[in-house]
């Protein structure tokens, strides 16, 4: 059956549905749904119990901890809002435990709603399972014809990347959190060998987990990439100057020796299960192999290399 009022507890799901052409079938989406910019104006169902943005990494691990120890939320659901929704689909997630928190006001939200909607979660992780996210949503919402245009484009830019024949690939290492240091996990491996990289440490489809400086000085990678999940290139430079600019052993890797270290815009290109993933592997192609792909056109202010 066709859905046509939609609650997208999930950003990427929100970016999506607008690429399908279907955001007058969204009516309700989280205070994190901020791209396209008419996300912002739609009513938001759920909202953090706490401000991150003002907040460094390690400030923001801290209140996370403190808060789960404690047992209490750390997203509060908008209970007008949801009732207003009267949705008949949610689209939630299984990906991210911090995200999770989600899914419990997701359980509230059914309890508050006498019509219950049917509930689709994402959990890709890797690049095939976001692609099947896009048609299983484009299906639920009856705009499948968009939905395979745009896994079609998606395919021909990846394929066009991964067919450039690459001799030498950097062993590589992509870091989701600066203070303590996490590995980028999911689909994010996969995107390091799709653009010519070697990854290091994790695998496709692997949770991200905490690691300690000793498990990068034993690989010392190539090429350092920092990508905290959520944050824009600005915000991440901030947390380097913050926590790794001085640090001695940071210091002595060869990636900052030899002035490979870059931060990128995680927020936008690798952070979440959304089609804009595959810019994010067309960035990390420009960065590893930049000769290759001179004329390769990506977003302003994507990457910069510190």
């Amino acid at each position: 059956m066709q859905k046509k009022r939609v609650i997208s507890f999930l950003p990427s799901a929100t970016e999506l549905i607008y690429e399908l052409g279907a955001q007058e079938k969204l009516f309700g989406v989280t205070h994190e749904c901020n791209y396209p910019s008419d996300a912002r104006n739609k009513p938001k169902v759920i909202e953090s119990v706490f401000e991150p943005e003002n907040m460094s990494s390690l400030e923001i691990d801290k209140k996370i901890c403190d808060l789960s120890e404690k047992g209490e939320d750390i997203y509060k659901l908008v209970t007008q809002n949801v009732s207003d929704a009267k949705p008949d689909l949610i689209i939630s997630q299984e990906i991210c435990e911090v995200c999770s928190a989600y899914t419990n006001q997701v359980k509230n939200a059914i309890d508050i709603l006498d019509e219950k909607p049917e509930i689709y979660s994402m959990s890709p992780h890797d690049i095939n399972g976001i692609l099947k996210c896009v048609t299983d949503i484009a299906e639920k919402i009856n705009e499948e014809k968009r939905g395979r245009e745009i896994v079609n484009s998606l395919n021909s830019r990846i394929d066009k990347i991964k067919d450039v024949k690459i001799s030498k690939r950097p062993k590589v290492l992509a870091i989701e959190w600066i203070n303590p240091f996490f590995t980028s996990g999911h689909w994010v491996p996969e995107m390091i060998e799709m653009s010519g990289g070697e990854n290091m440490i994790t695998k496709k489809g692997e949770h991200s987990r905490k690691m300690g400086i000793e498990e990068i000085e034993n690989e010392n990678p190539d090429v350092l990439i920092l990508m905290p999940c959520g944050f824009d290139v600005q915000r991440t430079v901030s947390e380097y100057e913050k926590y790794l600019k001085n640090d001695l052993r940071w210091n002595e890797l060869r990636a900052v020796k030899e002035r490979k270290v870059f931060a990128v815009d995680a927020n936008s290109f690798f952070s979440k299960p959304s089609i804009r993933v595959v810019t994010g592997i067309e960035i990390l192609a420009k960065i590893l192999h930049p000769e290759m792909f001179e004329k390769l056109e990506v977003p302003n202010n994507s990457f910069l290399k510190i």
